[in-house]
């Protein structure tokens, strides 16, 4: 009986690792990008994120979107500003999914999908200017 008990649980354990293995495998969010391939950065303050654009192709195609808290926003002694941002993103946007991840740990699986079907509107944000100069 015991040994019985032993292989089901196994049986169990290894069929749950296939299955959320290949759900992972299949839907799963590539590691941020190197900076390398950023092709702009914008601050949304409404809801205070710091957005590093991506181009993952190396064609200036924003196809990779991550946005982090700002914890503090200041101007540096040029009148340029500065951002304290948290080390690790809370939205991610890639492959038209938004996805979060709400321990802000980088990403190793724990992201779940915010959002489908949602493309990234980089005209949504207006350019800023201080003293005549684009932030």
């Amino acid at each position: 009986m015991r040994t019985r008990l032993v292989s089901l649980v196994l049986m169990i354990v290894c069929v749950a690792g296939i299955t959320s293995a290949s759900h992972v495998a299949a839907g799963s969010l590539p590691l941020e990008p190197d900076v390398s391939t950023r092709v702009d950065e914008l601050y949304d303050s409404e809801s205070r994120l710091y957005l590093f654009l991506y181009s993952l192709k190396g064609d200036g195609t924003v196809d990779y979107v991550t946005g982090r808290f700002v914890r503090e926003h200041t101007r540096s002694e040029y009148g340029n500003p500065v951002y304290d941002t948290e080390r690790f993103p809370i939205f991610y946007w890639w492959n038209h999914t938004l996805w979060v991840d709400r321990d802000q740990d980088g990403v190793n699986g724990n992201e779940t999908v915010y959002k489908e079907n949602v493309d990234f509107d980089r005209t949504r944000y207006k350019p800023c200017l201080f003293n005549g100069q684009v932030c």
